[in-house]
């Protein structure tokens, strides 16, 4: 006779709606001996995610986007199981491990119910797509998209992320914006010192990339925002709406800074729009959500267009530190290399790996921001959190008011 689990599995699986879900779960509320076999096949099948490009964090908010609170738990339980066997995992694999949700107790509230979310759960890791890797599997023989920090960075990153959180706790719009600006600047400075290290010793590390999640509502915005931090970083983002992320594709350092400065710029723009949004209410105004999506569109918008102007003068002004420095002589007669070559063959490399890892993207029209006062108060906020970024160049396409 087929084992219960099979039967299961068999059920719930490979069939559409929620009588397979149901007739499976009774099967194996009825067998308690099938548990540990049932968690087996769960650590299977997300071993087999990491097979097609996944990563921790991105199955465990398409879990949430897809399902619920509890699957993600269960899927978090499955993937700090599988990936306890590695002596080695992926860069970033850590941290995003630690950020793992709690897991749920098993076989609660009942056995039934328990057994229903976790096939819902695996109907859904079956089906995962393939995406483009950033980064080897748990366990692979790929080549390391990170090197070693360097001995300061573990400081710096510690730095700028105590003056975003500062930046994000004021009630101060002036304060936010001189914290926040002064991240940036320390993550611009990072990252012209790393460049021409790396040119001074003939570095051959490569570009890399990561995931950011860009979550529903409003997620055009979120996408057109993270878009203008990461090309003020020198890097590309290439967004798929459909699965609720952005990949970012840069040198590691600039990665950092991306995922930092755009996690903070959410949340200061996301309290700014509470706020205003409270003033509209007051007035007698309700068109919360037309008012929200045109602010956020302005404020994606005005921020674009502050980074990259505060990007020309932050290089300005590092390659006029460079030339002095040049002017001076350097030891033994070598000379030390310029800024903008450097930068230049960086950004050259950023684009050849944003290329080769997706060859066939596409330019979508956004829809345009219908409210007047959301898009005056998105553009106002955005003036506030000014920051302070590196590349002169934007790139075109992001929708115009």
């Amino acid at each position: 006779m087929e084992p219960v689990i099979d039967q299961a599995c068999a059920a719930a699986l490979y069939s559409d709606g929620d009588a397979g879900l149901d007739a499976g779960a009774s099967l194996l509320a009825a067998d308690p001996a099938a548990d540990a076999e049932l968690f087996r096949r769960g650590e299977e099948f997300v071993r087999r995610a990491w097979e097609r490009g996944w990563q921790p964090a991105d199955v465990v908010r398409t879990v949430r986007r897809e399902l619920d609170e509890t699957a993600a738990g269960i899927a978090a339980g499955l993937i700090g199981a599988e990936t306890a066997r590695y002596e080695r995992l992926p860069p970033r694999w850590r941290a995003q491990l630690d950020a793992l949700p709690g897991t749920p107790p098993r076989n609660r509230p009942d056995r039934f119910s328990y057994a229903s979310a976790v096939l819902g759960l695996y109907r859904l890791l079956l089906r995962l797509p393939v995406i483009e890797p950033v980064g080897p599997p748990p366990g692979g023989a790929g080549p390391a998209l990170r090197r070693a920090p360097a001995p300061d960075e573990p400081r710096m990153l510690t730095r700028i992320r105590a003056l975003l959180a500062k930046a994000e706790a004021t009630g101060f719009p002036e304060e936010a914006e001189a914290l926040t600006t002064k991240a940036q600047e320390l993550m611009a400075r990072h990252s012209i010192d790393e460049a021409l290290l790396a040119a001074r010793t003939h570095s051959e590390e490569a570009p890399g990339a990561c995931r950011i999640g860009v979550d529903a509502p409003y997620e055009t915005a979120k996408a057109i925002l993270l878009d203008a931090v990461a090309t003020a970083n020198r890097c590309r983002a290439v967004w798929n709406g459909d699965l609720g992320f952005s990949t970012v594709v840069g040198f590691e350092p600039d990665l950092d800074a991306v995922e930092l400065l755009y996690t903070s710029l959410l949340v200061q723009g996301t309290v700014a729009m509470t706020k205003a949004e409270a003033g509209q209410r007051a007035g007698g105004r309700k068109r919360t959500k037309a008012f929200r999506q045109s602010f956020l569109m302005a404020y994606a918008q005005r921020l674009g267009s502050r980074l990259a102007a505060d990007a020309a003068r932050v290089t300005a002004e590092a390659e006029a530190e460079s030339g002095v420095g040049r002017g001076g002589g350097a030891a033994e007669g070598a000379a030390a290399p310029g800024l903008l070559p450097v930068l230049a063959a960086r950004d050259l490399a950023v684009t050849a790996t944003a290329e080769r890892m997706f060859p066939r993207t596409t330019t979508t029209r956004v829809r345009g921001a219908t409210d007047l006062d959301g898009w005056t108060h998105g553009t106002e906020a955005a003036d506030r959190a000014r920051v302070a970024g590196r590349d002169p160049q934007l790139r075109a396409g992001r929708q115009k008011r």
